[in-house]
């Protein structure tokens, strides 16, 4: 059989920035943490998916034995500058429609495991950032985000990859801890924007800028509007905040220019005025968590980014939207919008 120390050679060979092994043992831990905060998760499972079912890796692969995760730095490059601040990092790289640069690798890898004998299944129902901490690749920051003990210079800009496999190997020793400096005054809590975190390791998600942008009810409510800025998709606010993440972002990288290539496409003109068929050809394959029947949220969302943004050019966009669009809920945002525009 294979040995754990050349699977751990092929990971890297295929660019991983770092890879970890675990036991196939429930997460106890999480249950338990989502049964008694059921409340904040009942929009989750109306979506149909089932964050129990993951807390127990026999329930979704019954021949599992053991689980490796797999670390992958997603901010090797820069992003360009007219995207930071109005759309998430790791949506930006997120290639789950595109498949052009992690799914290629994961499956490159998975390939490797099946010509040796070994058999995965993927594990993006499991608490992948818990999966990650009990191979031991990482800890906790007080904003609930995962941070790599080696990777991307231990920072938060890595993105778990959880598979199921049906041969064991000796788990790595866990890191299942907060390892945030002593001198941190909370800066993440004290700079979350709409007050998501409610203390070290306590966050609302109904309340989080990324279920906000994508997943809210409605109209978003007025006392979180201004909060929300110009943000579009995602919030990285609690990230960027961080003195953890400071060696990482110190540096000088190159723009990533495939992401460049696309980036016009997302200016908040265009998003505010498209139709579904701009929206499945232009910003569906990168950012996908919006069917096409909703592209009011990305529209509605687009309106609040330039009310926020107090730049005077966007008055005419926002009578344009209310000529045209009958949607009531992007037609509320943006003449809230326009309203912001006119008193400055």
């Amino acid at each position: 059989m294979i040995t754990k120390q050349e699977i751990i050679d092929a990971a890297h060979q295929i660019g991983f920035a770092d890879i970890g092994f675990t036991s196939a043992e429930p997460f106890d831990s999480h249950k338990a943490i989502l049964e008694e905060r059921a409340s904040f998760y009942d929009w989750v499972y109306e979506r149909g998916m089932d964050l129990l079912k993951g807390t127990d890796p026999k329930a979704v692969y019954p021949e599992v034995r053991s689980i490796i995760v797999l670390l992958e730095n997603y901010h090797q490059e820069g992003f360009p500058p007219d995207m930071l601040g109005k759309f998430g990092r790791c949506y930006m790289v997120d290639d789950r429609i595109t498949k052009d640069d992690l799914a290629q690798r994961t499956k490159q890898f998975r390939a490797f495991l099946s010509a040796n004998g070994i058999q995965s299944k993927s594990g993006a129902s499991l608490p992948q950032r818990l999966a990650a901490a009990r191979s031991g690749l990482g800890t906790f920051g007080k904003n609930c985000l995962f941070y790599a003990n080696k990777a991307a210079r231990q920072s938060s800009w890595v993105f778990p990859v959880v598979l199921l496999v049906d041969q064991e190997f000796s788990p790595d020793e866990p890191t299942v801890t907060v390892n945030c400096p002593t001198w941190c005054r909370n800066a993440c809590i004290a700079a979350c924007p709409t007050g998501a975190l409610r203390g070290p390791n306590k966050i609302d998600p109904r309340k989080c800028i990324s279920y906000l942008s994508y997943y809210g009810e409605g109209v978003t409510p007025i006392e979180y509007r201004e909060a929300m800025g110009m943000r579009v998709y995602g919030c990285d606010r609690c990230q960027e905040i961080c003195p953890r993440n400071e060696p990482w972002m110190n540096q000088d990288l190159p723009v990533s220019q495939k992401i460049s290539a696309w980036a016009k496409d997302f200016d908040l003109r265009a998003i505010l005025h498209m139709d579904e068929q701009y929206y499945i050809e232009k910003i569906l394959p990168h950012m996908f968590y919006m069917p096409p029947g909703e592209i009011w949220r990305f529209q509605m969302n687009a309106a609040r980014a330039m009310g926020n943004s107090l730049n005077p050019e966007y008055k005419e966009e926002l009578k344009r939207c209310l000529a045209e669009n009958q949607d009531e809920r992007v037609r509320e945002m943006a003449t809230w919008a326009l309203e912001k525009l006119n008193q400055g």
